[in-house]
C-alpha cells in the first residue's frame, strides 16, 4: 500500500510541476485563419507587439518577447522579424531560444549592433525570403516625444513590414511602433493591418482611425494597445463598412 501511495504521489507531482506551463499559455493564444491561393495563413496573437504567422510550412515570429511565451517550446521559426531595438521588441533571450542555424533574422541597422548575425533591411528595402515577399516601410513618431526634439521612435530607426502571402493573395502590414505618418498613404492593397495604439509611445485611437482611413485595410487589428480603450477606435470607425475591426488579446 505504501508503495502504491508513493507511486501515486510521484506521478501527481509530474502532472503538477513537470508539465510545461506553456501548454496552458498556448491554449490562451487566439488564432485567426485566412485562405490564400497557396494554402492557409494562420496568425497567432501572442500579445503586445508579438505575433506568429504560419504559412505553407513557413513559421514567422514577429518581435518575439520572452515575457509572453516560452520560445523554446514554440515552433522553430524560419524567419524572425524585428521592428526596432527596444527591449519589448528586440528580446535577446527570446532570440536565443527561438533561432536555429536555418533561421533568417530580419532587423534594422540599430538591431544589428546587438545581434551577431542577421539581414538588415532599411526603410524602402524589398526582399524575398523563403518564398515570402517582405517590404520594410517607415515607422516613427512625429508628435509624441520623450523631450523636445527627441521622439520616442526617430524616423529611420524602425521598420514596419508588409508581407505578401501567396501569389499576391494576402498582404499583411505589421506597422511596428509608429504614428499615422504620411508614408502610410503609399500603402496599397493591404488586406490585414496591425496598428499600434499605446499612448504616448505610438498612436491614439484617433490616429489609428486616421491611418486606417488613409490606406483602408480590409481587416484592422489594433495591437500593442496597453490600457487604451479599444471601443473608442471601434466607435470612430463604425461607419467605415469596408474596414472590419477585430479586437484580440494584444495589450
Amino acid at each position: 500500500m505504501r508503495k502504491f501511495v508513493c507511486v501515486f504521489i510521484f506521478f501527481l507531482s509530474l502532472l503538477l510541476i513537470g508539465t510545461p506551463l506553456i501548454s496552458d499559455d498556448m491554449i490562451k493564444f487566439e488564432k485567426d485563419s485566412f485562405q490564400t491561393d497557396n494554402g492557409t495563413l494562420e496568425i497567432t496573437f501572442i500579445g503586445h507587439g508579438t505575433l506568429m504567422f504560419s504559412f505553407a510550412g513557413i513559421t514567422i515570429h514577429v518581435d518575439p518577447w520572452s515575457q509572453l511565451a516560452d520560445y523554446s517550446l514554440l515552433p522553430d521559426p524560419d524567419i524572425i522579424l524585428i521592428t526596432h531595438e527596444h527591449a519589448d521588441h528586440l528580446d535577446l533571450k527570446a532570440l536565443h531560444f527561438s533561432r536555429s542555424a536555418n533561421t533568417v533574422i530580419v532587423f534594422t541597422e540599430l538591431c544589428s549592433q546587438k545581434v551577431s548575425s542577421g539581414t538588415v533591411m532599411r526603410n524602402g528595402d524589398v526582399k524575398e525570403i523563403k518564398g515570402i515577399l517582405i517590404e520594410a516601410v517607415p515607422a516613427y513618431n512625429i508628435k509624441h516625444q520623450r523631450s523636445q526634439g527627441h521622439p520616442y521612435h526617430p524616423k529611420g530607426d524602425g521598420n514596419g513590414y508588409v508581407l505578401t502571402f501567396g501569389n499576391n493573395s494576402i498582404r499583411v502590414y505589421v506597422a511596428g511602433d509608429t504614428e499615422n505618418i504620411p508614408e502610410m498613404a503609399e500603402l496599397k492593397d493591404i488586406d490585414i493591418a496591425f496598428l499600434p495604439m499605446n499612448i504616448p509611445y505610438t498612436m491614439t485611437p484617433e490616429m489609428v482611425a486616421d491611418a486606417a482611413k488613409t490606406f483602408r485595410p480590409g481587416i484592422l487589428y489594433p495591437y500593442h494597445f496597453g490600457d487604451t480603450d479599444t471601443s473608442i477606435l471601434t466607435d470612430l470607425l463604425k461607419d467605415e463598412e469596408d474596414i472590419e475591426i477585430r479586437i484580440r488579446k494584444l495589450k
